[in-house]
């Protein structure tokens, strides 16, 4: 087997897709060519919040994939958006969204959804209260 040598052209059926990135997976096969977060379809919203379930039983399973475990090192630390997983596991946010979905059903994560923006107190009572607090 020959080796590419640095700045040559790649040869013809290499398995590089070049010379520093490594070996190309294609998002579908990281998440089994599926497009939607598991048998409840579960929307994650990109400012979710994500952490893990320490006493979850699945949140060691060796039969879940490098991504799976990436993801589930990356809520270890601490609790984060969808956003933010997406951008430090260095994954498309699609697929993102699908592995959080395994995890969600195997009880390994819990996800807060952000509260809607009508469920939030309006500006103008939350102004009052200041006034009325600064009053005392």
């Amino acid at each position: 087997m020959t080796e590419n040598t640095p700045g040559a052209p790649p040869q013809p059926g290499s398995q590089w897709y070049d010379q520093e990135a490594g070996p190309l997976v294609r998002p579908y096969a990281m998440t089994g060519g599926r497009t939607q977060s598991g048998p409840t379809g579960v929307h994650f919203d990109l400012i979710a919040l994500v952490s893990l379930d320490e006493g979850a039983p699945g949140a060691d399973d060796t039969s879940l994939g490098p991504e799976h475990r990436t993801l589930i090192e990356l809520c270890r630390t601490e609790t984060q958006s969808v956003a933010e997983l997406a951008a430090d596991a260095d994954l498309p946010l699609g697929v993102v969204r699908v592995l959080l979905g395994d995890l969600l059903d195997l009880g390994c994560v819990t996800v807060s959804r952000p509260v809607p923006p009508a469920q939030l107190p309006d500006e103008r009572i939350l102004r009052e209260v200041i006034e009325g607090l600064r009053a005392l």
